[in-house]
């Protein structure tokens, strides 16, 4: 194979994850990678909440088809985005080196989530920080913020909201600032499953896979096997409020999950400490144990309230 085309989305942080992978890749191997920039459903659609038009899966259909099409060989994601099923031709070739996985508190106004008064307007789109969010505090205000991470940091300097919530890995890819930042407690704001490792589909070749296969870490497989487990067998799909971390130390893993209601009125939260070997079927289990405390019935109540 003398040239590889990556299929990615236009935003700021899309392309510089596509950028970073081709620069590897050719410095690698020697060859010619190209980017082909496209534009998805869930970038076009700005003013509509994600959860009532589809889900994350609308940042990945695009690029599917290119490659199924044959037009490009991989794509590029954040793995939070990625969806648990990929049709047949493709594949969760690699996962890479996980990127600091917290949200981060950003704010031009307050220097903390605790210096936030009462009743103060937060921005954000995912229905797993707004549960999380009033978990820590009822009093909030939590309002919808669509767009590029540029755009609402541009909405928060305007005055729109009184703090955002961020992924710390895309504002460090991206070198951006605000006058506050300050990352969450991952034991006070669950993750999302897959946060800050950067998730590459391929087509299942192996001319293909042979060009990325050398970007696999093992570490970000072990936590994102064990996310993606606790995620698949919930079938919460990308947009209901499921926080899921796991953390690799030396020989064991720590495991936080979370699943609620988005108004944070109800919950089921829970840590467990695991021997690393055990990785595989960890997060299945531990979302078997969720499911015995009526998780199902509590995300099925999380669906109807979107």
């Amino acid at each position: 194979m003398k040239n590889l085309v990556i299929a990615t989305r236009g935003s700021a942080l899309a392309m510089w994850q596509s950028e970073f992978i081709k620069s590897e890749i050719e410095k690698k191997h020697g060859i010619n990678v190209e980017l082909k920039s496209m534009k998805t459903k869930g970038d076009i659609i700005l003013d509509t909440p994600l959860a009532k038009i589809g889900g994350k899966g609308l940042f990945t259909k695009e690029l599917e088809e290119s490659m199924l099409r044959g037009e490009s060989h991989i794509a590029v994601h954040s793995l939070k985005d990625v969806p648990m099923v990929f049709p047949d031709g493709l594949k969760l070739a690699v996962v890479t080196k996980r990127e600091d996985e917290r949200d981060a508190f950003v704010s031009e106004k307050f220097a903390s989530f605790d210096e936030l008064p009462k009743g103060a307007i937060i921005g954000t789109t995912s229905l797993r920080r707004k549960m999380q969010l009033l978990m820590l505090r009822p009093d909030l205000e939590i309002k919808n913020l669509r767009g590029n991470v540029n755009t609402r940091l541009r909405k928060l300097k305007e005055g729109e909201f009184d703090a955002i919530i961020l992924a710390t890995a895309g504002l460090k890819r991206l070198n951006l600032e605000a006058k506050f930042i300050v990352p969450f407690d991952k034991d006070k704001m669950i993750p999302a499953m897959g946060q800050g490792i950067l998730g590459i589909e391929a087509v299942d070749e192996d001319s293909v896979l042979e060009k990325i296969e050398f970007l696999m870490d093992e570490k970000a497989l072990i936590e994102s096997t064990i996310e993606r487990g606790f995620v698949r067998v919930l079938e919460g799909g990308c947009q209901v409020p499921i926080g899921v971390n796991a953390e690799v130390s030396g020989e064991t893993v720590k495991i936080n999950a979370v699943v609620g209601l988005p108004d944070g009125s109800e919950f089921i939260k829970q840590s467990k400490v695991i021997d690393k070997k055990e990785y595989q079927k960890a997060g299945e289990e531990l979302a078997k144990e969720f499911i015995l405390k009526g998780a199902k019935e509590l995300l099925k109540r999380a669906e109807d309230m979107v």
